[in-house]
């Protein structure tokens, strides 16, 4: 049987990871509106067409940005979404994380697996050395994913972000490539 190409960039048992395309737009926003109880008030992912559209342009023509939809291997549906913000290279190499379950997906451990093939992926071919996460502390899902995936707090910055109408405090957490590598 001959061999064909993974159409994803890393894949794990559950989920492979891809990057965004314009295509995705029905399927990200409507998973985007069906999860808002979920994301906010943390996250506001675009819920429309042309929304997603100036979202996926960002991520796809920006090189200081990467976007990676979390899909389930079985049947191809887009689980979550995890992108690689503020990309600095040079003596940095380093990238801020941002993400998101979508309903449907939420609790199962496919953004687990999802993280840890974008952890890989960034300290393998994108070469970083250091990844972040900013994240609200009253947002224990995403503290626990953080957590999970080997990340460590390392402070707390507060009225760090602007979101949602007032500058909110966030923990901030980090994986090193040597993290990765000596866990």
């Amino acid at each position: 049987m001959p061999h064909t190409a993974s159409r994803y960039l890393a894949e794990s048992p559950r989920v492979g990871i891809r990057h965004f395309t314009y295509e995705d737009a029905a399927e990200f926003t409507t998973r985007a509106r069906e999860s808002k109880d979920l994301h906010q008030p943390w996250l506001f992912p675009p819920a429309s067409g042309e929304a997603y559209t100036a979202y996926a342009r960002r991520l796809i023509q920006d090189p200081s940005k990467a976007g990676f939809l979390v899909c389930e291997v079985d049947g191809g549906d887009i689980a979550g979404f995890i992108n690689i913000n503020n990309i600095v290279e040079g003596g940095f190499q380093c990238g801020a994380l941002g993400y998101g379950a979508f309903a449907h997906a939420a609790g199962r451990g496919l953004m687990r697996e999802g993280m840890n093939l974008v952890v890989g992926h960034a300290f393998g071919p994108m070469r970083l050395h250091r990844l972040e996460i900013n994240v609200q502390p009253t947002n224990l899902p995403s503290i626990a994913l953080a957590r999970s995936c080997g990340f460590r707090l390392e402070g707390f910055s507060p009225d760090m972000i602007y979101i949602d109408g007032a500058w909110r405090d966030h923990e901030r957490w980090a994986i090193t490539a040597e993290m990765r590598t000596s866990g």
